[in-house]
C-alpha cells in the first residue's frame, strides 16, 4: 500500500475530498470503493434522537491502522482510509468512512468490506444512544462477529 490514513475526529468529513486524496498521484488506481456509515433514527425497535461515540485516544488510531495494515496484506490495494467520528452525533450525520483503492474493482470492494467488518469488532469505540426511554449503551452484535469470522475462514 502506497498511502493510508486514519483519522478519529469530532468534525464531519468530506467524502469527495477524502477520495481525491486517496487517488492523487497514483495513476495505477482503477477503482475506489467506499462505505459511509450514518446515524439512523431507529435501533432495536426504539427511536434514536442522537448518540455519543467514545474512544480511547491513541489506542483507537493504532487499532484502525492495524486494520488497514492487515487489509494491505490480504488484498492488492494502493491506498486505504478510515475516518471515524466521535462525540455527539444526530440522525443523518456521517459516522464513518472506510475506503480502499486498487487497480481493479474486486480488490477494492473486498478490502473495503474487510475493513468495515474488522472495524465493527476490533476498534475500541463505545456507542451510547439517546432514546425517548433514556440513554443506553449499545452492545456488540452477533452479526458483526459473524461478518468478521467469514474472513478468518478464508485465510
Amino acid at each position: 500500500m502506497k498511502r493510508s490514513k486514519v483519522l478519529v475526529q469530532e468534525a464531519d468529513f468530506d467524502v469527495s475530498e477524502s477520495l481525491k486524496w486517496m487517488r492523487e498521484g497514483l495513476p495505477e488506481i482503477g477503482a475506489v470503493a467506499c462505505f459511509v456509515g450514518t446515524v439512523r433514527d431507529m435501533n432495536d425497535n426504539s427511536a434514536v434522537r442522537g448518540m455519543t461515540l467514545e474512544h480511547y485516544p491513541g489506542m483507537t488510531e493504532k487499532a484502525l491502522q492495524n486494520i488497514l495494515t492487515v487489509a494491505d496484506q490480504r488484498f492488492e490495494i494502493s491506498s486505504a482510509m478510515i475516518i471515524h467520528r466521535v462525540g455527539p452525533l444526530q440522525p443523518e450525520d456521517q459516522i464513518v468512512l472506510a475506503a480502499a483503492s486498487s487497480a481493479h474493482r474486486q480488490q477494492a470492494f473486498l478490502a473495503c468490506e474487510f475493513i468495515m467488518d474488522y472495524l465493527k469488532t476490533e476498534a475500541p469505540f463505545w456507542k451510547k444512544e439517546d432514546t425517548p426511554q433514556g440513554s443506553r449503551w449499545v452492545s456488540a452484535r452477533d452479526s458483526d462477529d459473524s461478518a468478521k469470522s467469514r474472513w478468518e475462514q478464508s485465510t
